[in-house]
């Protein structure tokens, strides 16, 4: 069995509500999952606008 881990910590200026960072996450977790067959998860910064 093969593990890594990759913490990432995005800035997003486009997003001007909690809705917005979301539909944005939920297209690049969507990208990631189909591209790379991996589990994507937010585990941080789940309130605040701009960070992911």
């Amino acid at each position: 069995m093969l593990v890594g881990v990759l913490i990432l910590d995005l800035y997003i200026p486009a997003s001007n509500s909690l809705k917005d960072k979301r539909g944005i996450l939920k297209r690049l977790k969507d990208r990631i999952r189909n591209k790379f067959n991996v589990s994507v998860s937010e585990i941080d910064d789940q309130d605040v606008w701009r960070r992911a």
